[in-house]
């Protein structure tokens, strides 16, 4: 089953995107902040990360630059109601960037395609970070 890591410090659309997702058959881990996020993806390695940018604390920018210092094989979506943030050249560094909306298709869409350019190659057995593969 496909595992994505969602994360986003509004409950409701956590919420949102959780019951959306499963009923298309992904398995979600929900988390609400960026260190939570951090902690889930290494023991995790999620097959994607859907991430908001805007949240208390440390945003969502710089747990990307994290997560891809991890593992650069994992798709990660930047989601925001804010689009001044596609001007910051972190967000460059993402697979996709989308406006937050109620209407998911466009993030389903987004989501299947990513996953089928990996075609979840990725080996099942990641659990040595990157640099390790080289």
């Amino acid at each position: 089953m496909t595992r994505i890591l969602v994360v986003d410090d509004d409950k409701n659309a956590l919420r949102l995107y959780e019951s959306e997702l499963t009923e298309l058959g992904y398995d979600i881990t929900p988390v609400s902040n960026a260190r939570e996020a951090l902690e889930r993806f290494r023991p995790d390695r999620p097959d994607l990360v859907l991430l908001d940018i805007r949240m208390p604390g440390m945003d969502g920018l710089e747990v990307l630059a994290r997560m891809l210092s991890l593992d650069r094989q994992v798709p990660i979506i930047l989601i925001s109601a804010y689009s001044h943030f596609k001007e910051n050249f972190l967000s460059w560094a993402a697979d996709a960037y989308l406006a937050k909306s109620s209407d998911l298709s466009e993030l389903k869409r987004t989501i299947a395609r990513l996953l089928s350019q990996r075609g979840l190659r990725r080996l099942r057995n990641h659990h040595k970070p990157v640099h390790e593969y080289a």
